[in-house]
């Protein structure tokens, strides 16, 4: 399509989400959804979303909210009354999609559980995503990230050797969690065009980390004992990882023979390729760390900007190690679309992250704001058939607001 044809079409356009989930791994699976298409409606309590009283935020709405919650419409629903289930319940006979992260157990007490909601909606796809899963002697835990990369292992080979304990600097099994409810529910939508049936998609905070552990799983699976922290080097391959220039450290990524050899030459040092300890990846491996403390005493002799630019020469995997500042004043950052201008009515003028989908026929939409809490209930009630009368009726039992 040009530029002229009119408005670009969606993925996942027709499609209708209910959004019962608050704070990070719901939400961005949710507003993924959105991104490509799909009529999101964020089921709210009364006081909203918590990461609307995030730090800096103003009345109810703050940044941290915007950040997962863009492209969707805000209802608010009180579950805690027999009338605000009701009203779920109505809204989820026309839904393709319900996405919860209550604890397990929560939903069939209200309910609102899959079991319930399908009688009525058998094409339903219901995804549950929690701390530990569905099933299981912990699945009554509640679910944080941090909690998760501890239990999950993460932590434990997280930070420098001999260190404290370090969790990854992102909510890893928060935004994993959210990525593998997303790939379960693309895969139920799949299954549904064939045979009419939804189905429940089950995914946890516990398992995300777990599933994302592949080379610590094998180097345990294989018998090399437990894994353990390494700072920023790899399991599987050497040298790989930060390297001390005179200002400070870049990535190094020298990771197969051929790498290694070319690295050698650059350094000076060619006798390297043939020392017994760095003969072959296992050798560079089991010798990481003497062979980077050879590798330094070359480099930590001229500055950054020396290094990536003889390493790019000889087409040896390099990088900078930006701050956040640095990330967004990118200009292959910003070619991708990475950083979004927006403005919203409460917090003004706005920047937030692009979507990393790229599809060149039904594109992405990352630009619309987060709802202030509550601006849709009219809009979607009225959609969902519910009469001026009832809406009226909801209100004054505070089942919506």
């Amino acid at each position: 399509m040009s530029p002229n044809d009119g408005p670009r079409p969606r993925a996942l356009a027709g499609l209708r989400v209910l959004d019962v989930t608050q704070v990070m791994a719901g939400p961005f699976c949710a507003m993924l959804l959105a991104d490509l298409g799909a009529d999101v409606i964020k089921i709210e309590p009364p006081n909203g979303d918590s990461t609307r009283q995030m730090a800096g935020s103003a009345g109810h709405e703050s940044h941290s909210f915007n950040a997962v919650n863009r492209g969707k419409r805000s209802v608010i629903v009180n579950l805690k009354v027999h009338e605000g289930r009701q009203t779920l319940l109505r809204l989820a006979r026309t839904a393709d999609i319900v996405i919860e992260n209550y604890r397990p157990g929560v939903m069939t007490e209200l309910g609102l559980d899959y079991a319930a909601l399908s009688v009525a909606n058998p094409g339903l796809i219901y995804a549950s995503i929690s701390g530990y899963g569905q099933t299981g002697p912990y699945r009554s835990k509640g679910g944080f990230d941090l909690i998760a990369q501890g239990v999950s292992g993460i932590m434990s080979v997280t930070g420098e050797p001999a260190g404290p304990p370090v969790k990854c600097g992102v909510p890893l099994t928060d935004l994993g969690a959210g990525l593998f409810a997303l790939a379960g529910i693309l895969a139920a939508l799949h299954y549904r065009t064939r045979t009419g049936l939804g189905q429940q998609v089950d995914t946890s905070l516990l398992e995300a980390g777990v599933a994302l552990s592949v080379w610590e799983a094998t180097e345990y699976f294989s018998g090399r004992g437990i894994p353990a922290p390494l700072g920023s080097a790899h399991r599987m391959s050497a040298p790989y990882q930060a390297i001390r220039c005179a200002d400070g450290y870049i990535t190094l990524g020298a990771a197969n023979n051929k790498l290694f050899g070319r690295l050698c030459t650059l350094l000076g040092h060619p006798e390297w390729v043939e020392a017994p300890d760095f003969l072959d990846d296992t050798k560079r491996v089991r010798n990481r760390a003497a062979l980077a403390q050879l590798i330094e005493s070359v480099t930590a002799t001229r500055p950054r900007d020396h290094w990536l630019a003889e390493l790019e020469a000889n087409d040896i995997p390099c990088g900078p190690i930006n701050d956040y500042a640095q990330v967004f004043a990118n200009p292959q950052v910003a070619a991708r679309q990475m950083v979004i201008e927006g403005s919203h009515p409460v917090l003004g003028p706005t920047r937030t992250l692009g979507s990393p989908i790229k599809l060149s026929a039904t594109p992405a939409d990352p630009t619309p704001r987060a709802p202030l809490l509550g601006e849709h209930t009219t809009e979607v009630l009225s959609e969902a058939g519910f009469t001026d009368g009832e809406i009226a009726r909801l209100r004054e039992v505070r089942a919506v607001a």
